[in-house]
């Protein structure tokens, strides 16, 4: 399977087919054992459980993964601001993650994916937990990523929206099938 820059790309597994294990081998953290693979730019990773610290404050999440991204504050502080502003969550800016509903945590776990505007964007069942209108921004954010001439995979269950995409592919088997 390829990614070309401006693709919405999705990727449909039924439980335990792999789906996730497949994301950690694209990002890095679990080894591959097989099959061979190649990146190139920055690539931004959402994953299915948010991975977040319940005691800091969303804009001390963005500080942190800021700083780790190698971004400078006032880079972070456009994209932050940018993102609240898209995401529509802005209002819990100083509020911990552990005050934070779960739509509002699949919120900043997204938005910490998009900090440095990554060239890639591997999104693990990134809209569980959306509400309606938080869905409908969600899509808005991916056809400008995909205007910009970002990629995304999108790794789901299932997909209702068949017309966002440019392609699709089942895994099976350990396999990506094209639809």
């Amino acid at each position: 399977m390829v990614l070309y820059p401006g693709e919405i790309v999705g990727l449909v597994g039924e439980n335990g087919s792999g789906k996730s294990t497949l994301m950690k081998i694209l990002v890095g953290s679990l080894p591959r054992d097989g099959g061979s693979m190649r990146r190139s730019g920055r690539v931004g990773y959402c994953p299915q459980d948010p991975v977040l610290y319940q005691r800091l404050t969303c804009d001390e999440h963005f500080e942190l993964f800021g700083r780790a991204y190698g971004m400078v504050p006032v880079e972070v502080e456009t994209a932050r601001n940018a993102i609240y502003d898209t995401l529509g969550f802005g209002r819990w800016a100083g509020a911990r993650v552990e005050e934070l509903s779960g739509g509002t945590r699949a919120k900043l776990n997204l938005a910490l994916a998009l900090l440095p505007d990554p060239e890639l964007l591997l999104l693990d069942e990134p809209y569980a937990g959306f509400d309606w209108d938080t869905y409908q921004r969600f899509w808005d954010l991916t056809r400008t990523r995909r205007a910009a001439g970002r990629s995304l995979l999108i790794i789901s269950h299932f997909i209702t929206d068949e017309e966002r995409f440019d392609r699709i592919y089942d895994l099976v088997d350990g396999k990506t099938v094209g639809r």
